[in-house]
């Protein structure tokens, strides 16, 4: 399927049902009094995380949603059924914003998450509503309120814990291919990639981390050139960045020193938070080295370069190399993920540590 990161819709939450105005009329019942029910409510519009989606191409053939309004109010106290509610299924990491002002409005984080994106209006107040002791036989009723409508902009954000960059054959889907689940398209021409992929690296039975393989980069992305500038957001919620350079290009007057500094100055063109993420170097293809002149070129490599990071060689190829980094990879994805948890501040008296409040 077509990954599609961007879409607009409009929604529009149902209208309430307006109030009835209506008298009691029975035989021998003069004075019968007002029994107008008021109108029901609008339907609400909702949107709710769905694991099992990762684009948003439903949403490209389907622009316009609307709620069902809601029944009007009717005589013998009977009150109109609410609308029904329409619910839009999204994939985890959709942010929806205001088409016109640009605002964020929600994101879904969290497979499950329910938000409400339109409420649905109010029904309006039948007769019976007004009927007082100087007022025995109102005749006002109110109209249902309207329901909220909206233009709204969708924007995947894949959740990745690692995002990886480079320049197009630089050997990432191989990568991915060869430490996780994913099986993107690989072939020996450049943007092979045309959208995300996503695959799952298990490092033992529980422990695993997701990692994103992006279209590469070129000089210039930042404004426009190329593919990999339209996928670059995906990067923003990851906690690592592996830059992967192709150490032994086919072309041998390809300088990739020049071409690894190139790729991060787009991304530092494109987003200054983006550029200040941790970032490990990793010299992909190094099979592909004659072995006494491996240990040179990759020392030339890293003086020229300047990289003060972390550097791992690897082989995507052979996987020579890929198991320690992974390892290296999952520990620093869980520190992370602990530095993030929120700090709970826990009462001494219920952990254990302190005297018995009772019995010190």
């Amino acid at each position: 399927m077509k990954f599609v990161d961007e879409a607009y819709i409009d929604i529009s939450a149902g209208d309430g049902g307006a109030g009835c105005v209506s008298f009691r009329h029975e035989k021998y019942k003069e004075f019968g009094g007002p029994n107008g029910g008021d109108g029901g409510r609008g339907g609400h519009v909702f949107a709710v995380a769905d694991s099992n989606l990762n684009t948003l191409v439903d949403f490209r053939f389907s622009r316009r949603h609307e709620a069902k309004r809601g029944e009007h109010g009717m005589g013998s106290d009977m009150f109109g059924a609410a609308g029904d509610d329409i619910t839009l299924k999204m994939p985890v990491g959709t942010i929806i914003t205001d088409a016109e002002t640009g605002e964020v409005l929600f994101e879904l984080l969290v497979p499950g998450e329910v938000i409400t994106i339109a409420k649905g209006g109010d029904g309006g107040f039948g007769n019976l509503r007004f009927k007082s002791a100087i007022n025995r036989a109102p005749r006002q009723k109110t109209p249902g309120w309207p329901g909220e409508k909206r233009e709204l902009k969708l924007e995947l954000k894949v959740l990745a814990d690692v995002g990886l960059l480079g320049m197009p054959n630089a050997g990432k889907s191989t990568f991915i291919t060869a430490v996780s689940n994913a099986r993107p398209r690989i072939a020996d021409y450049p943007f092979t990639t045309l959208h995300p992929n996503l695959g799952v690296v298990r490092v033992a039975p529980e422990q695993s981390f997701v990692v994103a393989d992006l279209p590469g980069l070129i000089e210039g992305a930042a404004e426009g050139a190329g593919l990999g500038h339209q996928f670059l957001r995906h990067l923003q919620r990851t906690r690592l960045l592996l830059h992967i350079v192709d150490i032994a290009p086919f072309d041998e007057g390809v300088d990739t020193v020049k071409q690894a500094k190139a790729i991060v100055n787009e991304l530092k063109k494109y987003d200054p938070n983006l550029y200040a993420k941790p970032r490990w170097l990793v010299l992909n293809k190094v099979d592909m080295l004659p072995v006494d002149e491996r240990e040179a070129i990759i020392k030339d490599f890293i003086k020229r370069y300047k990289f003060k990071g972390p550097v791992f060689q690897i082989s995507a190829l052979t996987r020579e190399g890929c198991e320690p980094l992974i390892k290296e990879i999952y520990k620093h994805v869980k520190a992370q993920q602990v530095a993030e948890q929120p700090h709970v501040e826990v009462d001494p008296r219920f952990t254990g540590d302190a005297a018995d409040p009772v019995n010190p």
